[in-house]
């Protein structure tokens, strides 16, 4: 069996991504106390370190691991962040950007035959080219060969159009990493099964609660929010689409104001923030529930959350939906 190290694990959807596809996890360590008594819930890996990654010494793992993946903080490569000029980005965030060199201080200390890297798609932006420069640089000093590209999570049987950035990288004298074929596109096109819907996986779900009919989602805006179709957001209400009476200037707003499911295709990005007004709402006007995104992000019903509301979506809004995980660990075993 396969060992890894999980750098950065979150609540553990890369880990249980890996362990799904026959990996076995020797160390996790993410720097969130909360985060990591997930972990411990859920016996992801041998030994759960709570730990700021610059204090840890990875040393002892070397020639005793096969794999190291991760997915370092992603705020600072955010598009949010690319378009908040007042703020910096990429190595000069104050609170996390360190963490790539970090990452691949780790891979030098253990040198494994492969690893993997995880990060949102704004890591791709020309304004992040110094850290892109970064990883491709220090992979190739460290006698790696990379393969990277920009997934779409619901090409690969995810219910979510979530997109990520994924680098894997070969020792070279093992070869280079090719991507698995995509197994599903939104028309079910080339032989591919059409995308898993929200319908699909949350099906069971599809009611409200007592608790749930006094609670007001969109806050002030609420009345508007049940006006909303399923599948559409704020710009119903501009007149660029046909709004008589219109609220909202075109693209006023961030595109999640509003925005609400349809059980006819996938959800968009779970974001890690719980907000009143931001969503992806549910389609019978509600929030989500914490047990609704575990399996947008295709985490088992039965994985353990430490936590309260906000963290738990915290957390598995952080995640790397498990099944892409698994996709990638299982294409992976093939090289190694």
């Amino acid at each position: 069996m396969h060992k890894i190290v999980s750098l950065f694990s979150g609540c553990g959807g890369l880990d249980l991504g890996f362990k799904k596809a026959g990996f076995h996890a020797v160390l996790a360590t993410d720097v969130w106390n909360t985060a990591c008594k997930s972990l411990e819930l859920n016996d992801v890996a041998d030994t759960i370190l709570c730990e700021d990654i610059r204090k840890i010494d990875f040393t002892q793992y070397k020639g005793k691991v096969d794999v190291v993946i991760g997915g370092p903080p992603c705020p600072p490569y955010s598009q949010t962040r690319h378009y908040l000029t007042e703020k910096v980005g990429g190595f000069q965030d104050e609170k996390a950007g360190f963490a790539v060199p970090e990452y691949f201080r780790a891979i030098e200390e253990i040198s494994p035959k492969a690893f993997v890297f995880e990060n949102v798609d704004g890591f791709t932006f020309k304004t992040y080219k110094e850290p892109m420069e970064f990883v491709k640089e220090r992979a190739k000093t460290l006698g790696y060969n990379i393969t990277d590209r920009v997934v779409n999570a619901a090409n690969y049987g995810v219910p979510q159009t979530r997109k990520r950035f994924i680098c894997v990288g070969l020792k070279k004298e093992i070869g280079t990493f090719e991507f698995p074929c995509e197994t599903h596109s939104e028309k079910g096109e080339n032989g591919t099964n059409k995308w898993v819907t929200c319908g699909d996986v949350l099906a069971d779900f599809d009611n409200i609660t007592e608790e749930e009919k006094n609670q007001r989602p969109g806050s002030k805006d609420y009345d508007l929010l049940c006006q909303v179709p399923p599948g559409d957001n704020y710009l119903f209400f501009t007149e660029k689409r046909g709004c008589k009476n219109p609220l909202f200037k075109w693209k006023s707003r961030y595109w999640t104001f509003l925005l609400k499911l349809t059980p006819d295709r996938p959800s968009w990005t779970i974001q890690a923030s719980f907000s009143n007004n931001q969503g992806p709402f549910h389609w019978r006007n509600r929030f989500l529930r914490i047990e609704e995104i575990k399996r947008i992000q295709t985490f088992d019903d039965s994985y353990k959350l430490y936590g309260d509301t906000k963290e738990q979506w915290r957390q598995v809004g952080n995640a790397v939906p498990v099944l892409l995980a698994q996709v990638i660990a299982t294409q992976l075993n093939k090289y190694i």
